[in-house]
C-alpha cells in the first residue's frame, strides 16, 4: 500500500439520489455508466435503506454508526449539534492519524471533527442559468486531493454532492439528454397540480422554465443531473488512478436519501417515507479486501456504513453503535441484516412508521400539508409503488405493525435511556412558537419555500 499502514478513505455522499433512477440499478435511461463501470471493481448493495429522512438525520446515522435513538437526530432543522459523547467517523479517523477533509457539508451537526472544510456553489436558479454543481465540487476537490496524496499520512476525504438535489439544472448537453419534446406545450397539463401546490410553487417557479407544462421535462432534468454528476465522478476516479492511489483507497458511493418526483404528491422533493425516498445506492470498492463484481440483495442501513469502513481499515470500533459491518454479508456468511425496521421523517411532515419486506406502515404524528390520512398501509409485494392505501381494509395488519413498532421504540428507549427523538421535536418546521400543527390546512398555509435563496436558508438552518 505504497508504504501506508492504513488505506485512504473516500466517501462520496450524494444528496437526493434515488437508486431506481440509476442505470446501475436497472433504470432504462443510461444515467450512471461511469459509476457502473467503477462498481465492477467492487460490491453493489441492492437493498440499502435510509430509515431516517432527511439529510441531517441520514448523515447522522451514516457518520456515527448509530440509529436515531443513538444520535437523537431526526429533523432537518435539528436544534444544536450532535451529542458530544458520540464520535463521528472523522473524529475516529483523525485520532488514528488520518488527514480529514470535508467538501460541501460545512457546519452540519454530523460533519463535526474534520480538520479542513471546503465549500462550493451547490445551488442555482433559472436566472443564474445552468448549474455546474458537480464541476464546482471538482474544482475545489482536485487541489485538495493533490495535497492529501502528497502527504505521508492516510486521508479521509468526504465529498457531499448536491447533484441531483433540486434545483435540477444540469448543464448542456445533459439538459436535453433524456427529453426531446416541448416542455411548455399548452396541451400538456401535467404540471398544473405541481404549480397549484402553494407551499412549493414559488420555489418551483424560481428554477423551472417559465410556462413549464410537462412533468416529464422536470423528471428528465433530474435524470440529466444524475448523468452529469456521474460524468464528473469519473474525473475523481481517474485522478485517484493517475496518482497511483486508487487501489489503496476504500471508495464508498452512498446516497443520503432518494427523491420524490411526480409520485405521492410530494412534488420534486424528498419528504415522506415512501421507498423512492428510503431506497438509496451503496457501492464499496477496495480491491485488497473487497471482491470485484458482486451484487448483494441483503438488507442494510446507513448505520452499517461506519463499522464497515473501520473494519476495512482495520481500525477497532469500540464506541457504542447499533450498526454492523457489512463484511459478513460480503463474505456470504449473512444474507440480510434488519429486514424490518423503524422509519422516521421530519422534513416538511412529521411521521414515523415500520417497514417489513411485505408491508409499510406510516403514522402521522401531526397533520401534514398534503392532507394525507393519519395512517397509511401499503403492501410492498403487490403495490411496490405504494399507491393503494390499505389501512381501512386491513386493520389487523395496522394493529400488528403498530405493536411491532411500539415494542421496538420501547426496547430502544430502554437500551439508550433516552426518549424517542421523533416525539421531542417541538417547532421542527422552523416556525418558532407554532408547535405541532393542529390541521392540514394550518400546515399548508404555514409552510413555504419562496425561492432558492429562501430554500438554501432553510437548509442552512439544519446546520445550527
Amino acid at each position: 500500500m505504497n508504504g501506508q499502514k492504513k488505506p485512504n478513505i473516500l466517501l462520496i455522499g450524494i444528496d437526493s439520489l434515488r437508486a431506481d433512477h440509476m442505470s446501475l440499478y436497472g433504470y432504462p435511461r443510461l444515467t450512471t455508466p461511469h459509476i457502473a463501470e467503477f462498481a465492477k471493481g467492487g460490491v453493489v448493495f441492492e437493498n440499502t435503506f435510509s430509515p431516517h429522512i432527511p439529510t441531517t438525520s441520514a448523515y447522522a446515522s451514516m457518520l456515527t454508526g448509530r440509529d436515531c435513538f443513538g444520535t437523537q437526530v431526526v429533523a432537518l432543522r435539528h436544534k444544536g449539534g450532535l451529542r458530544p459523547d458520540i464520535r463521528t467517523l472523522a473524529e475516529v479517523l483523525g485520532a488514528e492519524g488520518y488527514n480529514t477533509t470535508c467538501v460541501g457539508f460545512t457546519g452540519n451537526p454530523s460533519s463535526r471533527g474534520f480538520e479542513k472544510y471546503l465549500d462550493y456553489a451547490g445551488w442555482g436558479s433559472w436566472n443564474e442559468g445552468r448549474s455546474p454543481k458537480a464541476q464546482n465540487l471538482n474544482a475545489v476537490t482536485m487541489p485538495e486531493l493533490d495535497r492529501l496524496v502528497e502527504d505521508d499520512k492516510p486521508f479521509f476525504l468526504f465529498l457531499r454532492h448536491m447533484d441531483p438535489h433540486a434545483p435540477y439544472l444540469p448543464p448542456e448537453p445533459f439538459e436535453r439528454m433524456f427529453y426531446h419534446g416541448n416542455e411548455t406545450d399548452p396541451a400538456n397539463r401535467s404540471m398544473e397540480p405541481v404549480m397549484a401546490f402553494k407551499p412549493f410553487a414559488d420555489f418551483f417557479r424560481a428554477w423551472m422554465p417559465p410556462g413549464i407544462s410537462d412533468k416529464d421535462y422536470v423528471v428528465a432534468q433530474y435524470d440529466g443531473a444524475i448523468a452529469y454528476m456521474d460524468t464528473a465522478l469519473a474525473t475523481i476516479f481517474t485522478a485517484l488512478e493517475a496518482r497511483g492511489v486508487l487501489d489503496d483507497t476504500i471508495v464508498v458511493i452512498n446516497g443520503d436519501h432518494g427523491e420524490t418526483l411526480y409520485e405521492h404528491e410530494c412534488w420534486f422533493d424528498h419528504h415522506g417515507t415512501y421507498d423512492n425516498v428510503l431506497h438509496v445506492p451503496l457501492v464499496i470498492r477496495y480491491p485488497q479486501r473487497i471482491p470485484a463484481g458482486k451484487r448483494l440483495a441483503g438488507f442494510n442501513q446507513h448505520k452499517d456504513l461506519m463499522p464497515t469502513i473501520l473494519e476495512l481499515a482495520e481500525i477497532p470500533f469500540e464506541d457504542p453503535h447499533e450498526g454492523r459491518s457489512l463484511m459478513p454479508m460480503i463474505a456470504g456468511e449473512v444474507e440480510h441484516y434488519d429486514q424490518e425496521f423503524y422509519i422516521t421523517e421530519c422534513t416538511w411532515m412529521h411521521k414515523h412508521g415500520w417497514r417489513t419486506p411485505e408491508w409499510k406502515l406510516i403514522v402521522a404524528l401531526e397533520p401534514d400539508f398534503h392532507f394525507k390520512p393519519e395512517v397509511e398501509l401499503y403492501n410492498l409485494k403487490d403495490d411496490p409503488q405504494e399507491n393503494n392505501n390499505l389501512a381501512g381494509e386491513r386493520p389487523e395488519v395496522v394493529a400488528d405493525l403498530k405493536a411491532r413498532m411500539q415494542a421496538w421504540i420501547e426496547k430502544r428507549e430502554k437500551e439508550t435511556s433516552m426518549p424517542n427523538p421523533i416525539y421531542e421535536q417541538g417547532d421542527w418546521h422552523g416556525q418558532a412558537g407554532v408547535g405541532a400543527f393542529k390541521t392540514s390546512q394550518q400546515a399548508y398555509d404555514t409552510l413555504h419555500i419562496g425561492d432558492p435563496k429562501q430554500a438554501a436558508r432553510l437548509q442552512a438552518e439544519s446546520r445550527k
